[in-house]
């Protein structure tokens, strides 16, 4: 079982939520290598681009973002997404760890449009996602 209980993971949550934030992002990662214990890493404003840069690729991390997109000129809609980083060095015993830690943060990073698994950066390229999140949301205006 994970420990999710450190109050900035919930609070930088909120903010992140909060449509008058610019906090797009944050990230959480454990706290050492035999600790199951998830501390709050960072937040920041510069989506999903910002948040590959900060990645670790020796770590199993999990983030929460808020993401923008357009459906036409005249509206633009915000979802919210659930990474599970699993980095390409992580270690297997972390990686084994990861399917029953996840339910832990999903008790505390509650709402999300969709689930995105990350192996690699790229997994985590905005077009991609931006299409999940349309068909997801039941708008997609693109014939996608």
């Amino acid at each position: 079982m994970a420990d999710v209980n450190e109050p900035a993971i919930n609070e930088a949550y909120l903010e992140v939520r909060n449509d008058k934030s610019e906090t797009n992002w944050l990230l959480l990662d454990y706290e050492s290598d035999r600790s199951d214990k998830l501390k709050l890493t960072q937040t920041g404003t510069g989506g999903l681009s910002e948040l590959k840069e900060v990645l670790d690729d020796s770590k199993a991390s999990y983030a929460y973002v808020r993401v923008s997109y357009s459906n036409d000129k005249e509206s633009t809609r915000e979802k919210f997404i659930l990474v599970v980083w699993i980095g390409p060095n992580c270690k297997v015993m972390r990686k084994a760890k990861i399917s029953v830690h996840s339910a832990d943060v999903k008790n505390v990073l509650r709402v999300y449009s969709i689930e995105v698994a990350a192996r690699e950066k790229d997994d985590l390229s905005e077009d991609p996602i931006v299409v999940r999140l349309r068909k997801a949301g039941g708008a997609s205006y693109d014939g996608v």
